[in-house]
C-alpha cells in the first residue's frame, strides 16, 4: 500500500530535471498565461449573463469540429474554430431567452459529443491525439499554434473593449438596456462570437471536457469576493492566470495530463474565495 502511494505521488509530483523541462515548454507557459487572462476576462460576462452552460455546449461542438479535422487530416485549430463559431451563432440566434437558450444547448451538447466520439473512433492515428482533444495538450504547443492563440486572443480582447459598456449594461439589466436603445441582439451575437473564439482556443489547451475551469471558475471566484466593476475582472484574470500557469508548472513535475492540475488550482481558488465571502458575511452580521 505504501509503495503504491509512493508511486502515485511520484507520478503526480516528480521534479527531476525540472529546470530543463521549463525551458522546453516556454511556448506553453506563454499560451497558458494568455489563455488564463482572456478566459478570466470573458468569464466575467459569462457569469453575469448566466451562460456557464453555453460554454460547455460550445465546447462540445468545438470538440466535434476538431475531431472532424483530425480525421480528415485538416488543421485541428481551424476545425475547432468552425465548430465553436457554428455553436455560438446557433445559440445566439435561437436562444434569445434563457429557457430557449438552455434547450438549444441541451440539444447541441450530446450531438456534438456524439459526433466527436464518432470521428475519433474512425481516426486511425495515435491515441494521444484523441485524448488531447478531451483533456488538452498544452505541453506540445508550437510556434504556429502560439501565434494563432495570441492573434485570436487579441481579437477577443479588442472586441470586448469595443462593446464593453453596452455589454456590461445589457448583462446586468437587459430590460433597461433595451429601453435605453442598446442594440441587445447585436451585442448578444457579438459576445457569442467572441465566446466561441475563446472556447475554440481553450479546447486546444485544456480540452473540451474541462474548459469551464478557465472560462467560468475564475470569474465565479472573483464574484464571491468583490462586486466592483473594476476589481472583478482584474481578480478573474489573475485567478485564471494563476490556474493556467500554475497547472503547467505542476504538471511538468509529473507524468499526468495538464488538466487535473489546472482544474484543481482553479477549484481551490474558488473554494478559498467562497470561504472568505462566508466569513465576511458572518462578520457583518
Amino acid at each position: 500500500m505504501i509503495v503504491a502511494l509512493d508511486d502515485l505521488w511520484a507520478r503526480m509530483f516528480s521534479f527531476q530535471n525540472y529546470g530543463e523541462l521549463v525551458a522546453l515548454v516556454h511556448n506553453s507557459i506563454i499560451a497558458a498565461a494568455v489563455l488564463g487572462i482572456v478566459g478570466g476576462l470573458i468569464g466575467v460576462f459569462v457569469m453575469q449573463r448566466d451562460m456557464a452552460f453555453a460554454v460547455h455546449g460550445i465546447s462540445e461542438l468545438s470538440f466535434a469540429g476538431a475531431a472532424g479535422a483530425l480525421l480528415l487530416g485538416a488543421n485541428v485549430v481551424t476545425g475547432s474554430l468552425v465548430g465553436s463559431l457554428a455553436a455560438a451563432l446557433l445559440i445566439g440566434a435561437l436562444g434569445a431567452k434563457a429557457r430557449d437558450r438552455n434547450s438549444i444547448i441541451g440539444v447541441l451538447m450530446p450531438f456534438g459529443l456524439g459526433l466527436g466520439i464518432l470521428f475519433l473512433a474512425l481516426y486511425p492515428g495515435r491515441s494521444a491525439n484523441k485524448f488531447g482533444l478531451l483533456t488538452g495538450q498544452i505541453i506540445s504547443v508550437d510556434i504556429p499554434q502560439l501565434n494563432v492563440l495570441i492573434i485570436i486572443s487579441i481579437v477577443v480582447l479588442v472586441g470586448l473593449l469595443l462593446i464593453w459598456r453596452p455589454l456590461s449594461f445589457d448583462s446586468l439589466d437587459p430590460d433597461v438596456a433595451a429601453a435605453r436603445g442598446v442594440p441587445s441582439r447585436f451585442i448578444a451575437m457579438g459576445f457569442m462570437v467572441l465566446l466561441g473564439l475563446t472556447v475554440a482556443v481553450s479546447v486546444q489547451i485544456i480540452g473540451s471536457l474541462l474548459v469551464l475551469a478557465l472560462l467560468v471558475t475564475p470569474a465565479a471566484a472573483a464574484l464571491r469576493v468583490s462586486s466592483s466593476p473594476v476589481m472583478v475582472p482584474v481578480l478573474s484574470m489573475l485567478f485564471g492566470l494563476v490556474s493556467a500557469v500554475g497547472g503547467i508548472l505542476l504538471a511538468l513535475g509529473g507524468s499526468l495530463p495538464i488538466s487535473p492540475y489546472i482544474t484543481t488550482i482553479s477549484f481551490v481558488i474558488y473554494l478559498v474565495c467562497r470561504l472568505l465571502s462566508l466569513r465576511t458575511r458572518s462578520t457583518r452580521r
